[in-house]
């Protein structure tokens, strides 16, 4: 079956288009979901979807910024734009970005399984989106995983960092640098990027510091998937472990 992510800030708008669609019929299933395009470009290529619908007004990240950079790193994802109707001409008018459709809110159903049958139609004649599986030189693979580690350890701090924008800066597939990463390091590149991430936000951390200001410091400047994964991470949420922090000496 083909894979479908759901973009969408709202989550009953969601749930709404994850349930009332009849996916089966066109080959298709909802596999992911994202509330905002930071939380989609941290998690997409877990997801490896064929298809994303998107909506336009998202924070943080909107369905266009979104668009922006998943039609340069992933050129074979449709991409369907949702936006309410005042945002629709706006949307239209981003005509240089690798958009599929665009769809007004609220969606009518009947109108959503006819841009289906035209996605699976696109599908079927150039098959699911290639992740890749090439591999880079026997030069470019000495050392990756540690090359890899200091990359994000400099460059933590940019929203956008994810797996395919690693492995194109070092000249790999993403399949094949997220292989090597794990069978190097034991642990999955979007893993060790978290806890990378958290590390910093822990060492930031301090009861005068708002979680949104650490949040955008450590490259996610969307609070709420970053409260999501400091407490995943630590335990504890983001106003607790802050209370917690003593002060250096002195202040």
């Amino acid at each position: 079956m083909y894979k479908v992510m759901i973009i969408d800030d709202e989550a009953s708008a969601r749930k709404l288009m994850h349930n009332s669609i009849d996916w089966e019929s066109v080959n298709m299933q909802v596999v992911g979901e994202a509330a905002s395009g930071i939380e989609a470009i941290n998690t997409i290529d877990e997801i490896r979807p064929d298809l994303a619908f998107v909506d336009i007004s998202m924070p943080f990240m909107n369905g266009i910024e979104f668009a922006e950079l998943a039609s340069q790193r992933y050129p074979d994802l449709i991409i369907i734009i949702m936006t309410a109707h005042d945002k629709f001409e706006y949307a239209r008018r981003c005509v240089s970005l690798h958009i599929f459709e665009y769809m007004l809110k609220p969606m009518v159903r009947s109108e959503v399984m006819e841009v289906l049958k035209k996605a699976k139609a696109r599908l079927d004649e150039v098959g699911p989106v290639s992740w890749g599986e090439a591999e880079g030189s026997s030069e470019q693979q000495h050392s990756m995983a540690e090359a890899v580690m200091k990359y994000i350890q400099e460059n933590y701090t940019d929203s956008t960092l994810n797996l395919t924008s690693v492995a194109q800066a070092f000249g790999f597939s993403s399949s094949y640098l997220s292989r090597k990463f794990k069978s190097e390091t034991g642990k999955g590149f979007a893993q060790y990027l978290t806890e990378c991430r958290m590390e910093n936000a822990m060492r930031l951390a301090g009861p005068d510091m708002k979680m949104f200001s650490i949040s955008a410091k450590v490259g996610i400047p969307d609070p709420n998937y970053f409260g999501r994964c400091f407490k995943k991470y630590t335990g504890k949420s983001y106003s607790e472990y802050a209370a917690s922090v003593t002060p250096p000496s002195g202040q």
